[in-house]
């Protein structure tokens, strides 16, 4: 009898011995492959029933030697990883836009890896009490780590006032658009509070100080967004236009280099100056009006060179000028070292991109001993939004609903991997803006830009008031 029993022991043994093998093997197959989780209900029925039949088993025998509380783990786990695919998935889809492929020379996955979401939609009315900077008292906070909430205070200014700054271009208030509850969204840092913008507060922090945006048109914009925060979108006779100061001089059948204001009351300027690539470019035979031009990817613009003693706060950006059409149109050629390019690791244009970037931080972090005055920033890439196509393919951003996305972003690195590279180890700032701005597709100009052909939407630049406001606003907390 004895026997007998031992056998009908070894015989359940091994039985159980070959189902809990089964469940590892389907489990860890799953695992590593993300395709099989279309099959996962197939495969929770199956692992429920190997559970239901270990535990009658169990209760009859012992010689359960495993733990069924492990187990049931195990299928818990499985639920929760079939939840996170499922957002990473529908996050995924529209991140897809965000086209950083090109202008960083990486893959979108580094994008959507660094994106780390929870969901967690803003409360509507979330106000600050109070208006530290610090998460603790020797933490410094991260502005980027947050979520976008209503606020019935905002905009700072507005659209229909503000044209002695704001480009008609991008005041939507001016267009055909009739949804603007877009302007009402401020955002919230998760583990502090952020001091609310005011342009007296502004000036009198900037107080004999000069704020220079050097950058494309994404710093145009956060430039004038800035110029009507400070002022608040009314008119200022006493502003002066010191943009001769600088050069900043229109050529016959154009627009200037850079625009540069100067507010008398605190001897405080803000100019931007244009440089979409954030390299010293010029011509390659002056003599020649059809020439080409030299862009030196290991040089900084010499606006920079010439005037970076005189400023106290830079903010740095490039990103969507870096592709084979727009240095066609421009007839740019890469040069380093004085001379044309012929380093084949630089052929790539998120190579090159990403060779400049690195160029321009390290070489303003060099002169930051000799400029003790110096703030600097780079400011990291401003996200398109074109879904279905490109922006001459098709490519829309129709969508007006605010937070359309909704997440909270808790990541703690910046999800442009070319920025926070670049600026790793030196005294140049990040001011990162990416993903949080990639949660705000429906504040692009869209289809009711005022100069686009019929059919090709904006879904680059952004409508101000807007998004670019709170990039000032982050701004404006880390200024000395």
């Amino acid at each position: 009898m004895k026997g007998g029993g031992f056998k009908v022991k070894g015989r359940e043994l091994t039985f159980l011995l070959i189902v809990l093998v089964c469940i590892t093997i389907i489990m860890l197959a799953w695992e590593r492959t993300p395709l099989l989780s279309a099959s996962l209900p197939v495969i929770r029925t199956y692992s429920a029933m190997m559970t239901f039949i270990l535990l009658s088993t169990c209760a009859t025998n012992e010689i359960c030697f495993f733990s069924l509380t492990e187990i049931s783990l195990n299928l818990t786990d499985m639920k929760e990883k079939d939840k996170v695919l499922t957002e990473v998935g529908k996050y995924q889809t529209a991140d897809k836009t965000l086209s950083l492929r090109e202008a960083e020379g990486k893959p979108n996955q580094n994008v959507q890896r660094s994106l780390n979401i929870t969901l967690n939609k803003a409360a509507e009315g979330e106000q600050d009490d109070e208006n530290t900077e610090k998460v603790g008292d020797n933490q410094v906070c991260n502005y980027a780590k947050g979520k976008w909430v209503v606020d019935d205070s905002l905009p700072l200014y507005s659209g229909f006032e503000c044209k002695q700054w704001l480009a008609s271009g991008w005041a939507c208030r001016l267009m055909q658009r009739t949804d603007f509850s877009y302007e009402k969204i401020r955002w919230k840092p998760k583990d502090c509070k952020m001091k609310r913008f005011k342009g007296d507060e502004f000036l009198k922090r900037m107080h004999g100080k000069t704020l220079a945006f050097v950058g494309d048109s994404l710093g145009r914009q956060q430039f004038q967004s800035l110029m009507c925060m400070i002022t608040g979108g009314l008119e200022r006779n006493d502003v002066l236009d010191v943009g001769d100061e600088y050069g900043f001089t229109a050529p016959e059948n154009g627009r200037p280099s850079g625009w540069a204001y100067r507010f008398p009351t605190t001897n405080t300027t803000v100019l931007y100056y244009w440089s979409s690539c954030l390299c010293d470019v010029e011509p390659i035979n002056t003599e020649d009006p059809d020439t080409y031009y030299a862009m030196h990817l290991d040089r900084p613009p010499s606006f920079l060179r010439e005037n970076l003693h005189r400023i106290h706060v830079l903010v740095l950006n490039t990103g969507h000028h870096w592709n084979r059409g727009k240095l066609n149109a421009n007839r740019w050629v890469m040069y380093v070292g004085g001379v044309k390019n012929t380093n084949k690791r630089l052929i790539a244009m998120g190579d090159a991109k990403n060779f400049t970037i690195h160029s321009i931080v390290s070489w303003v972090d060099s002169q930051l001993p000799k400029n003790p005055q110096l703030q600097a920033f780079y400011r990291s890439l401003s996200p398109r939004h074109f879904f279905g196509g490109e922006w001459n393919t098709g490519g829309s951003c129709d969508n007006m609903t605010p937070m359309s996305i909704g997440k909270e972003l808790v990541e703690e690195e910046s999800s442009d991997y070319s920025a926070r590279s670049a600026v790793q180890g030196t005294g140049v700032k990040i001011l990162d803006i990416t993903s949080l701005s990639q949660l705000r597709d429906e504040g692009h100009i869209s289809k009711y830009s005022l100069t686009a052909a019929p059919g090709v939407q904006d879904c680059l630049h952004w409508c101000l008031p807007g998004v670019p406001d709170s990039w000032n606003e982050i701004l404006f907390a880390q200024i000395n």
